[in-house]
């Protein structure tokens, strides 16, 4: 009965709009008329973009087990303000001020997610999204990426007139913000899915640790991931992406993003290297 309806309406949609396919605009996306009537239908991605995305958990001093930070940075609900996203050296800040990348798309999301931007290389055919999660929902994000990694989850956006492929259809994922798996369990697995062999970069506490028994199975590559306590901001990430996109070793990778890291948090580049790993 329900595809009926479903049916049924798209008849009617089609009676109004005509039979070309036509679009309907919202906020720099184009959602087919198949879509707004919930028909199901495949959509074929941009092959010649490849994509990287990034899950960041904001920090959040109530619904988080971290040692509190003040109060206008560790308001997970804030991403204006928020330490992993808002600030200075968050994700949105960061990357926008950054002559590598440039803002081509920004959108305020829902309460779980409530911000999404993207960026494209300056130079080669790349493409960052990065999302940023309610520090509420910290451990929906950390399945989110999770689920990514083993190509469990797949999605795509409309950028301009581009399809582009997110969560399981990136070549890279990166999860920053605190290491919620300290706090809760998960009963899950995570099984890769399709036999594509994914890039992960992980900036959290501990995060070798706790994340390497969830991938065991996902078929990834950690190229960066933690052995200590750490702080996530985004120069880390940043040093490390640009690494892989001019196709440097997986070590030479770790070593651009522990110098960003000893750079920013004034420790030596040794101590860096010895937090900043990239071996199971």
């Amino acid at each position: 009965m329900l595809v009926l309806k479903q049916a049924i309406l798209y008849l009617l949609v089609i009676l109004q709009f005509g039979c070309n396919g036509q679009t309907i605009k919202n906020d720099e996306e184009s959602i087919t008329v198949e879509e707004k009537v919930g028909i199901k239908h495949i959509v074929s991605t941009d092959t010649s973009f490849k994509t990287i995305h990034v899950f960041v958990a904001l920090c959040d001093n109530k619904f988080q087990g971290i040692v509190p930070v003040p109060s206008k940075i560790g308001n997970g609900q804030d991403p204006d303000n928020n330490l992993y996203w808002g600030c200075a050296f968050g994700i949105r800040t960061y990357f926008r001020k950054s002559a590598e990348w440039k803002q081509v798309k920004f959108q305020k999301l829902d309460s779980l997610k409530l911000e999404r931007i993207v960026f494209k290389h300056a130079t080669k055919n790349w493409y960052l999204i990065a999302e940023a999660y309610n520090g509420k929902y910290i451990e929906t994000c950390t399945k989110d990426f999770l689920k990514s990694s083993a190509g469990i989850q797949k999605d795509t956006i409309h950028v301009k007139n581009k399809v582009i492929g997110t969560h399981g259809n990136a070549s890279l994922l990166a999860y920053i913000g605190h290491d919620g798996l300290m706090d809760f369990q998960l009963t899950e697995s995570f099984v890769n899915k399709d036999a594509i062999k994914r890039n992960c970069i992980i900036l959290a506490c501990y995060s070798k640790s706790y994340f390497a028994p969830h991938l065991k199975n996902a078929n990834v590559i950690p190229l960066v991931w933690t052995t200590g306590l750490m702080c996530p901001e985004a120069y880390t990430l940043h040093d490390a992406i640009s690494g892989f996109i001019n196709k440097k070793s997986d070590e030479e990778i770790r070593r651009m993003a522990a110098k960003a890291y000893s750079k920013y948090q004034k420790c030596s580049e040794k101590s860096a290297k010895t937090l900043l790993v990239n071996s199971w």
